[in-house]
């Protein structure tokens, strides 16, 4: 069983940045890959970012492309979205998501593969 927290959502105005974190519980971190989505109001969730347990490969939307940055850092159980040029478009709950694989470099954009989901931080994005 793994449990994940996010954090380091907020109010931001349009252009700003954040980092959100995901931390997870379990000793075998290492072999999950990770992925961020988001749900905005009245929307359905959409896919976000993702990143093999390896970091060696990684997946964006395109919305995000050149904007956002997802990284892990293994030894600290935790995943990060860095978050740039901010838009309003982008306001939404952000949740992360894991999945064990034996794979080191998968890594999947599809969230019915995700076994694992957090509770989700929320990032409001003023205009």
């Amino acid at each position: 069983q793994v449990q994940l927290v996010e954090s380091g959502g907020g109010l931001v105005q349009a252009g700003g940045s954040l980092r959100l974190s995901c931390v997870a519980s379990g000793r075998t971190f290492n072999r999950y890959y990770m992925g961020w989505f988001r749900q905005a109001p009245g929307k359905e969730r959409e896919f976000v970012a993702a990143i093999s347990w390896s970091g060696g490969s990684t997946l964006y939307a395109d919305s995000v492309q050149g904007r956002f940055t997802i990284s892990r850092d293994n030894a600290k159980n935790t995943v990060y979205l860095q978050v740039n040029s901010l838009k309003p478009e982008d306001t939404a709950v952000y949740y992360c998501a894991a999945r064990w694989t034996a794979n080191a470099n998968l890594v999947t954009l599809k969230g019915n593969e995700y076994v694992y989901w957090g509770q989700g931080t929320q990032v409001t994005v003023s205009s």
